[in-house]
């Protein structure tokens, strides 16, 4: 994966959710939710495209 495809689905991430924060009329506890909840995918997936995540793919917790 490229570094401009990254950046490029980052700002759209980021659009996405700054759209559904200003337009979409939700508690606020929820739209907290839904932010941390879209930072901690948007982590995860820079992780694994970064390759961090791909060493732990062997790791089982029992």
């Amino acid at each position: 994966m490229s570094l401009i495809s990254i950046i490029l689905t980052l700002i759209v991430v980021g659009i996405l959710l700054w759209l559904i924060n200003s337009y979409v009329p939700m508690d606020g506890k929820i739209k907290s939710i839904l932010n941390v909840v879209v930072v901690i995918a948007v982590v995860l997936w820079l992780l694994q495209a970064f390759g961090v995540l791909g060493a732990l793919n062997g790791v089982h917790v029992n």
